[in-house]
Formats: C-alpha cells, structure tokens, sequence
C-alpha cells in the first residue's frame, strides 16, 4: 500500500512495498508505454506499477493468463535487443481437465509475443500440442483497467474520480471506458481474434482443438482511446514490421560503435537501442523521454543532458530538443507553474490530474539549471553540426533565456542565480537534485531560499561562453563581447564564493542569507563539465571526488561518505548516478585527468555487466563495492532512464577527446586514449551534415592511433597528440 505525505509542503511518495519484480519487461512507443511481469502479465501487486499505460493514463490494469484454470510454468521471458517485441515462453503445469484426462506438466507449449505500435499493444498466442493425444484446451485472460493517472499509480490520493462502464459486443469484443472529471472519454478496447468462446466485463476465454504436434494462433489487440482520436488498428504482422522499420530508420541516424570487447559492445548496443526507444517523434522533432515508468514524457533538463550526451553519435535528437523547448518556453510570470519570461520547461504531463490542475506538470517550470542547459546545448549543437541556419531560428528564445538569467534568475543582484519555490504544490529543490532533503549545511539543517547551486552557477558561466560565439557567428559582435566579459567576471567571482579550502572542493550552494552550504557533493564535479573550475583548483577536486568515501568502486556517489546526511539508499543523497558520473568524467577529461576518466567508465562498464539486459538503471544504491558481488540496486529506479542510456556516449567521448568544428567540417581528436579492456575502438558513419567518415581508434601499450578506414573529401579529422 503507498500513502503520500507532506515533506516542507513537497509530495513525497511513501512506499512501504517494493517493486513487483526486479525483472519487470519494458515496451515503449511514443506516447504509450507498458510494464509487464516476465510472464507477460499485469499484475496489481507490489508497487502496482505494472500496467499498459497512453498519455500518463493506466489503460490496463490487469492483465492475467491463465492455461485451463491455473497459471503456466514460466520457460523463458525476453525482450528483443531492439526493444521491438517481448517473447514469453509458456508450458502446462500438471493439469487434470475432468475426472479421466489429466494432461502431464510440458505436454502444452504456449509463446506469448506483444509489441506496441501507434497507441495499441499489440499480442500473438500460439499454443502446440507436444502430447501424444488430441486434447481440448481453453486459455483465458483475466483483464481490467483502473484508468489511474500516472500520478495516482505514483501514491496521489484524489478525493474524487470518475466513471467506469463495461461493454461486450457480439464478435467478443471488451471495452471499458473511462469518463473523466475533465469530461474526456477514453476506451480500452480489447480486440480478439479469432472470436473467443466467451468474453465477461473481466476475462476473454479462447478454446483449442489440439492433435499431436497441431499448432494454433490467436491474437489481442488492445487499443487506447482518448477521446474521439480512435487508433488505427492493424494486424500483428503489420504492427510488427512496421515497428522493425520505424526503428531502423531512427537507428541509421546514429554512428555505429564496435570493439574487441563483447561485453562492453553489449553495454554501447543496450544504450543505442534504449536511447531509440526512448525518443518520442513529436511535431518539433525527436525528444528523449526522460525514463520509464514513472518519466515519459518530455523533461527539460532530462531531455538536454540526453542530447548532450548524444551529440556526437547523432546531433538531430539535440535539434529536435532544442526545438521543442523554444516552442515551449515560459512567455509570463504563473506562480502556479514556476514560471516566468524566457524559462526552460521543466516537464509536461497529459492525462486527468494535470488537466485538472491537480498536479501542475501540465507545463512546469520549476527547474533552475534547464535554462543555461539550454543555451548551453544551443552552443554545443552548432559546434557539432555548423547549422547556422537553425541556431539564427532560435537566437530570440536563447536571448530570452540569457534575459531570464539577468532578470528572473539573479534574484537579489548578488550575480549568482538563484531559486525559490513559488508554486504551493511545486518542487522544492529545483536542480538536479530535487529531493526535499538535497541541499543542506554540514551539520544536516536544511538550507533556506533563495539558494544558489555551485553546478548552476558553472552551467550560466558555459551558457554565456556558448552564447557570446552563437552572437559572434550571427554577426552581434558587441554582444559576443559582453557575454564573454560576463562569463569572465562570473568565473571570478565564483570561485571567490564557492571554494572551500577547507573542503578541498566547492561548496554545495549558498543559501538565502548566503552562507555556504559546507558540504562535498558530486555537483562540484559538474564545474569541471561546464569549465568554470579555474585549473588549480581541479587537483584537489579531483582528489575529494575520488576518494574513498567519494568513489563507491561502482562511480562517484551523490554525496560524500563523510556528511551527516549520507545515506547510500537515498535517492541524491549517497547513490550513484550513471549520468552524473558521465558528466564529471567528461569535466576530467577537459583538464587531462585521463586516469580519472576511466576509473569512472570501468566502474560503470562493470555495473553494466552485473545489472539485467546490460541497462544501466537511472541510479544505483551508494555502498561500497564488494569483491565478486553486483552493485546493490535503488528498489524504484526507473530503468530504461534516457540520461543513464547516453552516459557511456559521453564517456567514450570523453576518452577520445573528440570534439568537431561543424562550419569547417573538421573532426577533432585530441590526446585520444582507451583502458586497458578497449583495444581497440571503431566508429562508422560519424557525420557532419551529409559528409561521413569511418575510424578504428587503436590502443598498443600507452600510445592510442587514429586510422581514417574511409571519410568523405570534405571532412578534415585532426589528431592532437
């Protein structure tokens, strides 16, 4: 059962059972994604997260099969490398149809196969008869939909709901339908095929005739309707290769990675096509998802950092984030919403709650770093890709942002951005580490607003750095020159606020009446991502992040080992995060700190061995690493996480160096290096615009070379030992 309680006026989920199974198998596809059991089943029980899932509504909430009257034997249960599809294979327990037939345990197999295409879930069964008699069997399907707001399933309690009705129409159709507060109908139509022997308001009942080695087929489909948008229904085999092809035409997109090292080429695939399947095709272009199941949807600061990460195997997912966030920033001052003129998204919900205004995601702004991200990207986009064009198209809504950072974000004229929670149901904390419990001085009491985050401050030092070359290629010379001056006069400044000699790193931020929060968090490494560490400084930072009660041997935890508030179970204060570790790496790597680099990525390589599917979830718990044994899992991690998906991306990138200068069409690998378990390293269809190039990066002893297979004559790579 989960309850939610009121943490400093913060919703906090209270969950007093785990998840149903740490082996849960996810499917997703745009706006629709599903969570079921490794039997293929929806179930109602642990944290009740299992379900089929359209625009943050439950649409199934119940999903049971049974093979006569009892549950089959589990033989095996996967999804495809490609996400595409989960296989399930089933066989009979012992069963004792009547009084004279009893069919032996493995006499029946049953595969189950489900896949999600264009707001449906789409399901083959076939059965096989492996006896020695013809049998008559029945398999049935016990279903239900609670049509629960994401929010609900997440612990909300809402006071009042809507209305449920159930119908069956003579072909052996169900549907259920939901009519919401906010006055939208939606349907769960449950479609089989062929007509079963008898469907009720909760189970659809299939019969088969059996001989000896006779096979037999049948097929689900169950669509999602919000209001009068029904979905185009389609056979399987349709749904099947139309999914294949979709996500083939998205991979093509990306460059192509291979090494000598299986495993860690199962760790590069597994990212590749969580990353595909994450990404929604939205009017602006491809976003990210942030991660499943409580993030689908599209989240500012998520979906940035995602495309980073990226940026290099394929620079059209940062295009179509930064698109869609320019078509979505904040234009007036909503206290409800956080937001304000020029502000970044910070996430958007659909479904009943956020139509309602009981939850306010409908649009939400309450996050302070997404807006230098965003510029921050901006910059890095045309670095990578020299289009000119699309970065003249969104300049008024970078410039919107760098005016939000002047006027909104520097709250007391103090030079530091800052936040503070004006939403009475918003978040508290309002960086990455959005936890009611993040951000506190060194004897644990809560710091108080308006606070100013170190890692903040070195994300609007890189934003104007970023911003002061988009203005000069855009021929705005003289605000090229005030950007670079600000950066300048920021980076000063920060350092005099925010070092601590006594720390050995940056404080954690500075709080309303500007003390400084005394404490060693992971966030002083996102100075040396951002490059606003001045390089003295870098040694020492390094020293605190890597020690012992820094390094947990898996990656570097959210928060030192020695603070009062550590906690290796807590969700920032103690875990590691992959996405975290992937931008402090690639901050070393910035000042040369190779060694550090890979420490970081062979402690995440070597997670991605212990950890199922090769997928690295959104965080892991901060113990120290144990001789043969795999890291201690965070029970509610959302895995697939985008961010967690593109951190070897960024740490490969890291390693090599490798950076481009898009308008001169010039690949740049500076003092590349591998570890010792990568000899050698191979990158097909690396683009810039429509020229591509193919490379081994190879290792021997303490030398790495670049060897050019194959590039197009308009590329110039460039190798700086």
């Amino acid at each position: 059962m989960q309850k939610v309680i009121k943490l400093g006026d913060e919703h906090y989920i209270l969950a007093t059972s785990a998840l149903a199974d740490d082996r849960t198998r996810v499917l997703k596809h745009g706006e629709t994604f599903a969570v079921f059991n490794r039997y293929g089943d929806i179930q109602p029980i642990g944290l009740k997260e299992q379900g089929l899932y359209h625009e943050g509504t439950r649409f199934l909430s119940r999903m049971e099969l049974m093979l006569e009257t009892t549950h089959p034997f589990l033989l095996s249960s996967a999804i495809r490398q490609d996400n595409t599809l989960l296989a399930v294979d089933l066989t009979n327990p012992d069963v004792s149809l009547n009084d004279h037939t009893f069919i032996p345990r493995g006499t029946v197999y049953l595969s189950r196969a489900k896949l999600l295409w264009q707001s449906c879930c789409y399901e083959r069964f076939r059965l096989i008869n492996f006896g020695l008699d013809t049998l008559d069997i029945t398999f049935s399907l016990h279903v239900d939909s609670d049509f629960a707001d994401i929010f609900e399933v997440r612990g909300e309690r809402r006071a009042k709901r809507g209305d449920r009705f159930y119908s069956v129409d003579e072909s052996g159709c169900l549907v259920i339908s939901y009519t919401g507060l906010d006055g939208i109908r939606r349907q769960t139509r449950i479609t089989p095929n062929p007509a079963p022997v008898a469907t009720t308001e909760t189970s659809i009942t299939f019969a088969a005739r059996l001989a000896p080695k006779e096979e037999h087929t049948f097929y689900l489909t169950i669509a999602c309707q919000v209001g009068e948008r029904a979905p185009s229904i389609v056979s399987f085999q349709e749904a099947r290769a139309s999914a294949a092809q979709a996500l083939e035409i998205q991979k093509s997109q990306f460059c192509r990675l291979y090494t000598e090292n299986e495993q860690f080429n199962d760790w590069t695939n597994r990212s590749l096509d969580d990353i595909a399947m994450m990404i929604t095709d939205l009017p602006e272009g491809p976003y990210p998802y942030a991660g499943v199941p409580w993030f689908n949807t599209p989240f500012g600061r998520d979906g940035i950092i995602t495309a980073l990460e990226c940026l290099w195997i394929n620079p059209n997912v940062a295009r179509g984030v930064l698109a869609f966030l320019a078509a979505t920033q904040a234009d007036d001052v909503i206290p409800e919403q956080d937001a304000e003129p020029g502000k970044i998204l910070h996430e958007t919900r659909c479904g009943e709650m956020a139509a309602l205004k009981e939850i306010p995601f409908a649009r939400y702004y309450g996050s302070v770093d997404a807006t230098p991200l965003f510029v921050m990207l901006a910059g890095a986009y045309y670095e990578r890709t020299g289009d000119r064009a699309f970065v003249s198209s969104i300049w008024p809504n970078i410039e919107r942002a760098l005016q939000w950072i002047e006027r909104y974000g520097d709250q007391d004229g103090d030079g530091f951005i800052e936040y503070v929670r004006h939403s009475s149901h918003g978040l508290l904390h309002q960086g990455w580490k959005d936890s009611h419990d993040s951000v506190f001085h060194a004897d644990g009491s809560f710091a108080k607003g308006p606070i100013a985050l170190c890692e903040v401050q070195a994300y609007v030092y890189a934003a104007k750095k970023a911003a002061a070359t988009l203005a000069r290629v855009l021929g705005q010379n003289e605000r090229a020159e005030e950007l670079g001056r600000q950066a300048e006069q920021l980076r000063t400044k920060f350092d005099r606020a925010f070092w601590s000699d006594e720390l050995g790193t940056y404080v954690l931020a500075l709080d309303g009446e500007k003390r400084p929060c005394r404490v060693r968090a992971s966030n002083a490494g996102h100075c040396l991502f951002a490059g606003i560490a001045m390089p003295e400084r870098v040694s020492l930072v390094a020293k605190t992040l890597f020690g012992e009660q820094g390094f947990s041997g898996w990656g570097i935890r959210t928060l030192h080992a020695n603070e009062v508030r550590y906690n290796p179970m807590s969700y920032h204060n103690g875990s590691v995060w992959p996405h975290d570790n992937a931008l402090i790496a690639y901050g070393l790597s910035r000042y040369g700190y190779m060694s550090q680099v890979h420490e970081i990525m062979t402690g995440l390589f070597d997670m991605s061995i212990y950890v199922e599917l090769h997928r690295l979830p959104e965080l892991v718990c901060g113990f120290p690493r144990r001789p043969e044994e795999g890291p201690t899992l965070y029970p509610v991690a959302c895995a697939p996480q985008a961010w967690a998906s593109g951190a070897v991306f960024l740490l490969l990138q890291a390693c090599l160096g490798l950076s481009f200068d898009g308008a001169n069409r010039e690949i740049r690998l500076t003092r590349p290096s591998l570890p010792p378990y990568l000899p050698s390293l191979q990158i097909n269809n690396l683009r810039i615009g429509e020229a591509s190039a193919d490379l081994v990066i190879a290792r021997s002893d303490e030398d790495v070379t670049v060897n050019v297979v194959r590039k197009d004559e308009s590329l110039n790579i460039v190798t700086v030992k």
